[in-house]
């Protein structure tokens, strides 16, 4: 005969609940789920066998965290020694809603687990009667120790390092794209409307922030007049083309327009204006975080590339823990599953692609330098994950490795190894930090990480 004992793990503390009949039951699968609702019906399959209270709020904290990485937390381990007939005649079957803390509870305990099926059925019901199935237990009470406990695991869950904001670079690099697109488009916009009033400007002008702040300028072409010649000249910084554009004005083909098409199209070139202005600012201040985050990083492929690999792992710890051929492929997944299956050529390059480096090498030679830029930026971003001292002494060193090696290919110099260039580096932050009154952590380990993926 078969005994099942489940498993509830509420706010207010441990439950184990003993399941009457439970050949009869796992064989009435669909009476279960209607009983479920009525807690007459519900009581009749189930009573309380023991139930264990949370000493304090930090408690079941510790609780629940143990239960969600799938550890036994020494009070579940004390509840079910103490609880649970773990020998008998009977065969003990414990059901548990979570597998993951299941198979943690078969190896310490070595007893036969059981999830799914009619232990999930089981487990709605108490989720929905357990107020009324433990005595002393209200409703109310109940509601206010799980709302406590969920904003408990929940700020334990989200926490915040100033040191490592990388999640501020990932939504800045967003933006940034976002504000590309939405700037390109609404310039477009604005050579459309502006077009029918002044077509001549488009050719003059192909930007598009200057052709807003043209827009802007001018209002009525009709207007234009050699008094108007400075001020043209101060926005195209070109005198020839702003004498073009005076020019322009007095034969344009374009149709007449009225003072309210005029102050709309004004109005929408101001903010296409402001947009671009605050692009600037935006990744301005990229670049300052990724100083403060990712040095580098920075220093070695540029803030906007190295932001872009942030985002896409995740956060910087996720770089870090990638292996080179990852970041070298990193960005081009659909190419690269595209390729195995329909055994073809892997792609060579992801994200990395829009460094200065892959452009500068030859045709030959950008599939082998992508490949080493990859392992330096593996070892840049491990240096900014876990040195404990902002500084971008090794991605300088780092970028002029390959510089060397794109030198290497062209010309044949034999580049300085891994090795002498990361002791020549260990010495600067010793200089560098002895005259800003810094202390460096983890020196040794930072030279013993980048021996360990020397690449020579």
């Amino acid at each position: 005969m078969v005994l099942l004992h489940v498993l509830f793990e509420h706010a207010a503390g441990y439950a184990l609940f003993a399941v009457k009949e439970v050949e009869e039951i796992g064989m009435l699968l669909p009476q279960v789920e209607e009983s479920v609702l009525s807690i007459g019906k519900f009581n009749s399959m189930v009573s309380l066998a023991a139930f264990f209270p949370f000493k304090s709020a930090q408690a079941a904290l510790e609780n629940m965290n143990a239960i969600s990485e799938g550890v036994v937390h020494a009070d579940l381990k004390l509840f079910l020694e103490t609880n649970l007939p773990l020998s008998g005649k009977k065969k003990a079957v414990l059901g548990v809603s979570d597998a993951k803390i299941g198979a943690a509870l078969q190896e310490e305990f070595t007893l036969s687990i059981q999830t799914g099926g009619v232990v999930a059925e089981i487990g709605r019901g108490l989720r929905l009667h357990f107020h009324s199935l433990v005595k002393g237990l209200s409703g109310l009470a109940a509601s206010k120790a799980q709302l406590g406990l969920g904003h408990s695991y929940s700020r334990a869950k989200v926490k915040f390092n100033v040191n490592r904001a990388d999640n501020m670079i990932i939504q800045s690099i967003a933006l940034l794209d976002q504000l590309d697109k939405d700037i390109n488009t609404f310039s477009m916009r604005v050579r459309e409307w502006y077009g029918y009033h002044f077509p001549e400007l488009v050719k003059i002008v192909p930007d598009n922030s200057m052709y807003c702040r043209l827009a802007q300028l001018i209002g009525n072409r009709k207007e234009l007049s050699e008094e108007s010649l400075a001020s043209l000249e101060e926005v195209v910084m070109d005198g020839a083309k702003a004498q073009a554009i005076l020019d322009a004005s007095r034969s344009s083909m374009g149709m007449d327009i009225s003072p309210i098409d005029l102050i709309n199209i004004e109005r929408f070139s101001n903010r296409v204006v402001s947009l671009a202005e605050y692009r600037l600012e935006l990744q301005e201040y990229l670049r300052s975080k990724m100083s403060q985050v990712a040095p580098n990083l920075a220093a070695l492929i540029g803030e906007v590339v190295g932001a872009r690999l942030i985002s896409h792992a995740g956060s910087l710890t996720n770089l870090a823990k990638y292996p080179a051929s990852t970041v070298q492929i990193l960005g081009a997944e659909k190419a690269l599953f595209r390729a195995l299956k329909t055994r073809g050529n892997t792609p060579k390059y992801g994200l990395i692609f829009h460094s200065t480096f892959i452009g500068r090498a030859a045709a030959k030679n950008k599939g082998r330098i992508s490949r080493y830029l990859a392992n330096k930026c593996t070892i840049a971003s491990r240096i900014d994950c876990f040195s404990e001292v902002p500084t971008s002494v090794f991605g300088d060193k780092l970028r002029g490795q390959v510089e060397e090696r794109l030198s290497f290919y062209e010309t044949g110099d034999v580049p300085r190894k891994n090795v002498d260039v990361m002791k020549e580096a260990l010495k600067e932050l010793v200089v560098y930090s002895a005259g800003h009154g810094s202390v460096i952590f983890g020196g040794f380990f930072i030279l013993h990480l980048c021996i360990q993926n020397l690449m020579l």
